[in-house]
Formats: structure tokens, C-alpha cells, sequence
């Protein structure tokens, strides 16, 4: 329990600093708010009244603060580009690019992970395995996207590229329109999980340990599932909990590609648009999405590992 509360805890400071670099980073870039919203022609009237509405007449540490509180209650500022509430902006773009990444990491974990237990320990076709592990790994999601859009969308027309189904109207296809979309954000990172399980599951089945249990007559797969998993599962969750926070950065290419209405789409537009509020507010929920990802891998190894709570003083 002491470790599970060190590791939240460090979550939450890691958050507070995260935040507090954001907001004092887009107030540097911002400048005036007022004057790129009213223009360089505003009398001071019209400025120093906008800026007391915006309370950027207020010292930094104040505002900082009421942002920060109102970050947890869902008020994150008001959009400079479209005028209305930030997170009656982002809520549905979140909605969206959560469906794509957690459809990612379960099609990564469902292929990888069997596939790198099958490869293990095998060496017929392994040139093979390795230069397709290769080419996987080397393309582009981008790429990858535009080759799906055009071969099942435009060929074999299973659906309109550019097109994202309503999910309340019609739930498998637009479930369908996003497994493309996964599907190409997934495809490298599955191939970097089957090399590096297949490796370390190589290094653990050549230590003593399995050796003497295969020679005491236990069946190999036992073996595998019972012991070499379990010691092999650390480092990979690890790997997968790094994926889970990349998957992110590449659902903002990924999302330009099928023009899916999610995080990224909107990160490009208000960065196009100079419209800091929405910007800072996706820095930080992504922020906190990678945090998370880190702090989840730590639990779930010290649960595989009783060894790393005591090693971390617990």
C-alpha cells in the first residue's frame, strides 16, 4: 500500500509541475492576449478592460492557480479562435482519440504478444521474420494510413476515406473506420513488441533454471507459461506502457490522414490558429495520458515483482 501511495503521489507532483510549465511557457508565447484578440488598433480603454475580463491583470501565481482549479472542475479557459468553453471543445475530441488509442493497444498486446511467444526460440524462416519485422517497423503510421485509405477504402470500398461514421447512428462502422486507423498505428509498434519479447524471452529460456526444469521431463510450453512468462513479463510491460504513451503522438498523424475529429486534429488547428488556451489544455491532458501510462506499468510490475516494492524501500 506504501508503494501504490509513493507512486500516486509522485504521479500528482509530477502533474502539478507539468501544468505549472505549461501555463507559464503559453503565457510567455501568448504575449498580450488582448492585443492579438482586439488588434494593434485597440485604444488602452478597450485593452486594459478585455485583460481585466481575461484577469491577465492579475500576478501570475494567482492566476495560475484559479487555472489549475478550475482545470479539475472542467473549466479550462475559453477558446480564443472559437469563443466557447475549452472543454465543451476538447470533451468529444477526448471521447474520440481514447477509442483510437485503446483500440491500438489491444490490437499491439493481442498480435504482439502471441506472436512473439510463437517466434521465440525458433530459427526456421528466422531471416524472413527478421526483414518483415524490419519493413514493419520502418514505415511510417502516416504511410501506412494513406496505403489503407486507398487499397480498403477507395479499391475495395469498405469505407468512405475522409469519412468518420456517427457512433450513434452507426456504431460498426464507424468501430470499423477506426480499426484502419488503429490498425496503422499499431502496425510498428507490434513489430518492435514481437523483436523485443522474442528476445527477452530467448535470454530467459537460456538460463538454468529452465534448462533444469525441461531436463526433470516438465513440457517445454509449461515451462514457458509458467515460469519464463511470468519473469519475462516485467520488462515488456515496461516497453508496453511506452507504447501507450507514443500511441498518442502517433494518433496526431494518424488523425490528419482518416480526418478523425480527435485530440490531434484539434492540437493542428489550434496551433495553426495561435489559440493558446486549447493548446495548453491538450499539452497537459496528454501530459498526464503519458504520466499515467508510466505510473500503471510501476504498479503492475510491482505486482508481477513483489522484489521491486522492496527495492524501492516499501
Amino acid at each position: 500500500m506504501r508503494y501504490i501511495l509513493r507512486r500516486m503521489a509522485a504521479l500528482l507532483a509530477t502533474m502539478l509541475l507539468v501544468s505549472l510549465l505549461a501555463f507559464i511557457a503559453f503565457d510567455l508565447i501568448s504575449g498580450d492576449a488582448a492585443t492579438a484578440m482586439l488588434g494593434t488598433e485597440a485604444t488602452e480603454e478597450s485593452l486594459a478592460a478585455l485583460r481585466a475580463e481575461l484577469g491577465l491583470d492579475r500576478p501570475l501565481p494567482v492566476r495560475y492557480g484559479e487555472w489549475l482549479a478550475g482545470f479539475f472542475t472542467g473549466d479550462m479557459g475559453t477558446s480564443q479562435n472559437y469563443h466557447q468553453p475549452v472543454w465543451e471543445l476538447l470533451a468529444p475530441k477526448v471521447g474520440v482519440t481514447l477509442r483510437l488509442s485503446l483500440l491500438s493497444f489491444l490490437l499491439i498486446t493481442a498480435v504482439s504478444i502471441p506472436m512473439g511467444l510463437w517466434s521465440a526460440g525458433r530459427t526456421r524462416g528466422e531471416g524472413l521474420r527478421t526483414g518483415l519485422n524490419q519493413l514493419c517497423m520502418a514505415v511510417p503510421p502516416f504511410f501506412t494510413g494513406i496505403l489503407l485509405s486507398w487499397v480498403f477504402g477507395i479499391v475495395l470500398k469498405w469505407f468512405t476515406p475522409g469519412q468518420l461514421p456517427d457512433r450513434a447512428a452507426d456504431p460498426a462502422g464507424a468501430f470499423r473506420y477506426l480499426l484502419f486507423a488503429a490498425g496503422a498505428i499499431a502496425l510498428p509498434r507490434v513489430a518492435m513488441t514481437v523483436r523485443m519479447l522474442r528476445g527477452v524471452v530467448n535470454d530467459e529460456m537460456r538460463k538454468d533454471y529452465v534448462r533444469t526444469a525441461i531436463s526433470r521431463g516438465n513440457d517445454r510450453a509449461g515451462v514457458l507459461r509458467r515460469h519464463v512468462l511470468k519473469n519475462a513479463l516485467a520488462p515488456v510491460v515496461t516497453f508496453l506502457a511506452q507504447t501507450m504513451a507514443e500511441i498518442v503522438a502517433g494518433s496526431i498523424v494518424v488523425e490528419q490522414v482518416f480526418a478523425i475529429p480527435g485530440l490531434g486534429r484539434m492540437l493542428v488547428t489550434s496551433i495553426s490558429n495561435r489559440d493558446y488556451p486549447v493548446v495548453q489544455a491538450i499539452v497537459v491532458i496528454l501530459a498526464f495520458w503519458v504520466v499515467l501510462a508510466g505510473t500503471a506499468a510501476d504498479l503492475i510490475n510491482a505486482r508481477i515483482d513483489p522484489r521491486l516494492r522492496l527495492g524501492d524501500g516499501a
